[in-house]
Parts: structure tokens; C-alpha cells; sequence
């Protein structure tokens, strides 16, 4: 699946697929980088909880220019711990990404804004129906 932002058609990959890049390999494309990225994200998938994938995600993920993982992002972004913040800031630094070099959590754009608020109903959504056990505890 491609994501559509300002006219341009970027390429997708799962979770899974990002976390066996970012923790394991480096970040400039190669077809060499992406096979290994495919066998990684096949002993991942296969060893690791979707919890533990998320979790390990989220330590490794970049969320601005040399800001990696939540903790660091919510500290850099909002002066706060992970924790500590609230669902719009939560969905603002998820809102970041994949871009988060281009892209400001503190004075979000229109695009990162917009992106934000569906993030946090789509979470919203989620606890309402009761769905959310499966992240939380």
C-alpha cells in the first residue's frame, strides 16, 4: 500500500518491516538492505509478540532530526515523559512519522494536524469499543 502527500506516492512497510530496518540495518536504500530487511522481519514476526514488535518500534523509531524513540520525542517535543502525554500529543509524534525530519510536533502544519486528529479518534475508537486490552497492561 502507497500514502499519498502533496502529490507524491511513497512506498509502505509494515511495523514489522521498520523495526528490522531501524534496529538491525541502516537506513539507506538498497536492494541488498531490503532483503535482509524481509529476513529479519520474517524471524521478528515469528519470535516476537506484536506487543514486543511495537515496543522495540518505538524505542528505535526516529521522530525528528536525531530524536529516536517515544521517550526521547516526548521529552524533545513537549518537555515531558512519554507517560506524561496526552492523547493529542501522543497522536502528533505518531503523526510525524514516516517523515519526522520534515515534519514539527510542536507547530504541527496543516497536513500533521489533520493527521494527528485522526490518529487520536481512530484511538478514541478503539477504547470505546473495548479494543484497547490488547496495547495497554
Amino acid at each position: 500500500m502507497a500514502e499519498r502527500e502533496r502529490g507524491r506516492v511513497r512506498g509502505a512497510s509494515t511495523i514489522s518491516q521498520q523495526t528490522a530496518k531501524n534496529a538491525f540495518l541502516w537506513p539507506a536504500p538498497s536492494w541488498t538492505r531490503k532483503g535482509l530487511e524481509a529476513g529479519f522481519t520474517v524471524l521478528i514476526e515469528g519470535l516476537w509478540s506484536k506487543r514486543r514488535v511495537m515496543e522495540v518500534y518505538l524505542n528505535v523509531a526516529e521522530f525528528g532530526p536525531g530524536v529516536f524513540g517515544a521517550e526521547a520525542a516526548a521529552r524533545h517535543w513537549f518537555d515531558r515523559k512519554a507517560a506524561e502525554l496526552t492523547l493529542a500529543q501522543a497522536a502528533r509524534l505518531a503523526a510525524l512519522l514516516p517523515s519526522p525530519r520534515t515534519r514539527d510536533a510542536a507547530r504541527p502544519s496543516a497536513f500533521v494536524a489533520g493527521r494527528a486528529r485522526a490518529i487520536a479518534g481512530g484511538a478514541e475508537t478503539i477504547r470505546a469499543e473495548g479494543r484497547d486490552a490488547c496495547v495497554l497492561g
